[in-house]
């Protein structure tokens, strides 16, 4: 019996030690892609000449780090061929910045970035966004009643057919919540973004960020948050398609970068919870 002891015991060990061992999974790493963040703000209230571009690329799959792309050339004409640079910031890299933009409503603008001896480019309207007209707060929402629940209301832009990104930042969410939504059953009404959590409490303060933009745009961030959102399969999940944007590689088709040239008026609303 003590024989039979000894055995099962160093059985239970060498079993135990094998679930301890480090199991290397070995991911094919793609060629990396340019990634370009060129999202134009136009806030409310301010002139809207302090504008900034983000250029970075792809990595593998476990790397921390998210590569930054220096020495490129980056610039924005309008339809008169006024030039608007932007610099890369030292103390930034991979940022580059302009302090002369002139945004107007309507007008169109087209984004250049040439890197590595390739050009890349696209055109867009600048946008005009719809101001917050009043936010009500319910405390008995949700499913369960016992939500906050906090509406932004907005004028749908009149005769027109308009899609909507929305951004709201919660103090108890380190990343904000984003939505897009289209007037088609609301044209020419009252609409309003929609926020609510069992978190929230008095004297907290949501920021609601609102910007009209392309139906390009609108198809884009649909995609992009569905496989992103609760549907996603998991992190070892195949993405349905790679997400495109609207910046062309001029130089050569097939090697487009990521990313999205937008631009718009921007109304930013914040309000304290009751």
């Amino acid at each position: 019996m003590k024989s039979s002891h000894y055995i099962l015991s160093f059985l239970f060990l060498l079993t135990f030690t094998a679930c301890e061992k480090v199991i290397d999974v070995d991911l094919n790493t793609a060629e990396p892609k340019l990634v370009i963040e060129a999202s134009i703000n136009w806030y409310a209230a301010t002139a809207g000449n302090e504008q900034k571009i983000k250029l970075s690329t792809t990595s593998g799959y476990f790397s921390n780090e998210i590569p930054k792309v220096s020495d490129a050339i980056v610039f924005i004409t309008n339809s008169t061929n006024q030039v608007f640079d932007f610099f890369e910031d030292p103390s930034e890299l991979g940022t580059y910045k302009c302090t002369n933009f002139i945004p107007i409503v309507n007008e169109t603008y087209t984004l250049t970035v040439i890197h590595e001896g390739e050009t890349y480019t696209s055109t867009e309207k600048l946008l005009n966004t719809p101001t917050v007209t009043r936010v009500e707060q319910e405390n008995d929402g949700g499913v369960l009643g016992n939500e906050i629940e906090v509406k932004f209301y907005f004028d749908d832009l009149v005769n027109e057919t308009n899609f909507y990104f929305l951004r709201i930042d919660d103090p108890y969410k380190v990343i904000p919540e984003y939505g897009v939504i289209e007037d088609r059953f609301f044209q020419n009404n009252e609409m309003f973004g929609l926020y609510f959590s069992e978190d929230l409490k008095p004297g907290d303060t949501l920021t609601f960020t609102l910007n009209g933009v392309t139906q390009g745009y609108f198809n884009y961030m649909d995609v992009l948050l569905e496989q992103t959102g609760t549907n996603s399969m998991g992190p070892f999940s195949t993405p349905t398609a790679t997400v495109r944007g609207n910046i062309i590689n001029q130089t050569n088709f097939d090697n487009f970068p990521l990313g999205y040239f937008r631009l718009s008026k921007t109304e930013v609303s914040e309000y304290v919870i009751q």
